[in-house]
């Protein structure tokens, strides 16, 4: 932390991190978590900045709307979401180089976690613009915490692609991780995405998490092909969805006979050799070159 970023952190540091008045709000681009359901998650560092602010940029200006209206907060904002920050960019980077205090916030929880405002702090970065946050909730870490696995170490891999082909990728690609996989997850995909996850993970111990700290905050603990049974029998599911899963256990190898039966139907699904064996070796959790040399001998078993 340089000394800019300390004075920006403010507080006073012979007190605890805790100053017995408000500092001013510095010049700079602050990051700020809001609540990700209930309100009252926000915090008083939150509200502080939120109301000294010049400039709020808001994934959303209606949502963040609602919340500005609840704790009486009057600022002026700006669209800054994937679909618009290439015209709003410019504006936000104008206010900082003008000493403006500028606040970043998403729809819920902490921006930039699968949300816009990566190239925001690397443009304020790069014209020399402090950069601080006032933290506060995201889904990621409630979801681990509720979700009884182990939270030593976790991978976030975002949401899980829309394609079933680039899904199953995705998922063969971190099957082999020694860590607990968090995925955000839209309602009507949790589904197909439940199947894909059993067919290539197996039995792992899994949490769905939705609605987190709403009315109908749901965390429902299972294996995985037990999960995915549950969501293909009630595909009506809404709300906002976590889905956590426990890493990798100790596994027996499979019989040869079940390994080139299960390289078989992924060739035969259509996809490549390559695409096959790293399928595969996630599911059984087995070497990828080792299978990748199997499905290639099949290959030349099948054109002989």
């Amino acid at each position: 932390m340089n000394v800019d970023e300390k004075s920006q952190a403010g507080g006073d540091q012979a007190n605890g991190g805790q100053s017995p008045r408000k500092p001013p709000l510095a010049p700079g681009l602050h990051i700020v978590a809001t609540p990700i359901g209930n309100l009252r998650d926000i915090t008083l560092r939150a509200l502080d900045v939120l109301r000294d602010a010049d400039l709020v940029a808001c994934e959303d200006t209606r949502v963040f709307a609602k919340l500005a209206s609840h704790f009486g907060i009057s600022v002026p904002t700006v669209a800054y979401s994937d679909a618009t920050q290439d015209l709003a960019e410019p504006r936000i980077v104008r206010a900082l180089a003008a000493g403006k205090r500028v606040a970043l916030v998403s729809d819920a929880g902490m921006p930039l976690i699968s949300d816009p405002g990566y190239r925001l702090v690397q443009a304020a970065l790069a014209g020399g613009h402090a950069v601080t946050s006032a933290p506060g909730p995201s889904a990621v870490p409630m979801a681990l915490a509720l979700s009884g696995l182990p939270t030593d170490r976790f991978y976030f891999g975002g949401f899980l692609p829309a394609r079933e082909g680039d899904r199953r990728r995705a998922i063969g690609a971190v099957a082999g991780m020694p860590a607990t996989l968090v995925f955000f997850e839209a309602p009507h995909r949790l589904g197909v995405s439940l199947v894909d996850l059993a067919d290539l993970l197996g039995d792992r111990p899994a949490a769905i998490a939705r609605e987190l700290t709403k009315l109908f905050e749901e965390v429902r603990r299972a294996p995985l092909p037990e999960l995915a049974a549950h969501y293909a029998a009630h595909p009506d599911v809404k709300g906002e969805i976590v889905i956590v899963i426990g890493p990798p256990g100790e596994a027996a190898a499979p019989a040869a006979a079940v390994l080139d039966e299960a390289l078989r139907a992924a060739a035969a699904g259509g996809a490549s050799v390559k695409d096959a064996a790293a399928e595969v070796a996630a599911r059984f959790g087995l070497k990828r070159r080792d299978v990748y040399a199997r499905a290639l001998e099949l290959k030349r078993q099948a054109s002989s």
